[in-house]
């Protein structure tokens, strides 16, 4: 392999003022992490951490310049690893990627062997990138809820963050099981694009809101898939129902959780953490050989497919919250 060898990234660098901007450059191979394996990417995602990690927010990324992009789906072209050879197709979601090493926002990264899963042969590189992080952290959401006995026949399960890929996923992957599936927004533009998921009925953020203050709310919901934390995950939990389950996974809009002990010894709600990045593999696979099976859903309606060079406009419209469904990062495509 020539380590010579240029290809193009997103890199994130900061200024001697602090300032931190993102170009397109030309990269080496060389200049990679010196793991196992090198993988030539051919498409990535964009998620919430990815913008987070293009702003130079230290909490995602400790060091710059650096490339972002917690996903990739490719063909690997060097192994040093028992485990890989050239030509497999894999898949690298979560670990360190695209934190703080080089993610998926280039044209190749080379990652340790243990964070590779084979793409599976139903799904293609770009289906497989419509789902990425956010598809895969849906999945657990609603292993989660399977696994703790949560029933399309126990009731209707609510989805906060709907609109954001999580969101939006977990709605057709608990549609396709036969739940009743609930979303919650502050965007009226939104309902139509949530009915066209799936939802069964759409509540709206403030009116799910307006009895915060209660230590106890009227039982509505049989499980939870919750994105974004907080006052909405605190009502969530507050009005859910007995032996209900409450999958969390996500802290869009805050990281606190202003709650009481009532919906827990009263009710017996189970509150049941969801984490992507580091679970184990044997989950991994397993929620992957779902998404490609039995759980299968076709993202295409709700995916857009975007150049390198178009990235930048996404990432400003994602901080900005004016995005919806998911939004796939084509690595061939402009080169």
């Amino acid at each position: 392999m020539d380590m010579n060898r240029l290809f193009s990234a997103l890199v994130v660098s900061e200024d001697t003022n602090g300032q931190f901007r993102r170009t397109i450059v030309q990269r080496r191979i060389g200049d990679l992490p010196d793991n196992e394996v090198l993988v030539r990417v051919r498409y990535s995602s964009l998620n919430y951490k990815d913008a987070l990690s293009a702003t130079g927010n230290r909490g995602v990324t400790r060091r710059f310049p650096h490339t972002p992009g917690i996903d990739a789906a490719g063909t690997v072209e060097a192994s040093a690893s028992p485990q890989w050879r050239v030509g497999d197709e894999v898949l690298c979601t979560g670990y360190d990627l695209g934190m703080n090493t080089d993610g998926g926002f280039g044209q190749y990264i080379r990652v340790p062997g243990s964070w590779l899963v084979r793409r599976p042969e139903t799904l293609s590189p770009l289906a497989c990138m419509r789902l990425g992080t956010a598809g895969y952290t849906a999945g657990l959401c609603v292993l989660g809820l399977l696994d703790n006995g949560v029933q399309p026949a126990n009731g209707p399960v609510l989805v906060t963050g709907a609109t954001g890929g999580v969101g939006s996923i977990a709605l057709m992957l608990l549609h396709r099981l036969g739940y009743e599936a609930v979303a919650v927004t502050g965007k009226a533009s939104a309902h139509a694009y949530l009915r066209s998921l799936g939802t069964a009925s759409v509540v709206d953020r403030q009116d799910l809101l307006e009895n915060r203050d209660k230590q106890l709310l009227p039982a509505r919901w049989a499980g939870v898939v919750d994105t974004v934390g907080g006052d909405l995950l605190a009502v969530a939990v507050k009005s859910t129902g007995f032996d209900g389950v409450v999958t969390l996974c996500g802290n869009a809009a805050s990281a606190d959780l202003p709650l009481n002990v009532y919906p827990f010894i009263l009710r017996g709600v189970h509150l049941v953490g969801v984490y992507s990045a580091n679970s184990p593999m044997e989950r991994r696979l397993r929620v992957w050989e779902k998404l490609a099976g039995e759980w299968r859903v076709d993202l295409e309606p709700i995916s857009r497919v975007v150049s390198l060079q178009q990235l930048e406009t996404e990432i400003t419209a994602m901080l900005a919250g004016r995005t919806t469904g998911r939004c796939v990062v084509d690595l061939e495509a402009g080169a």
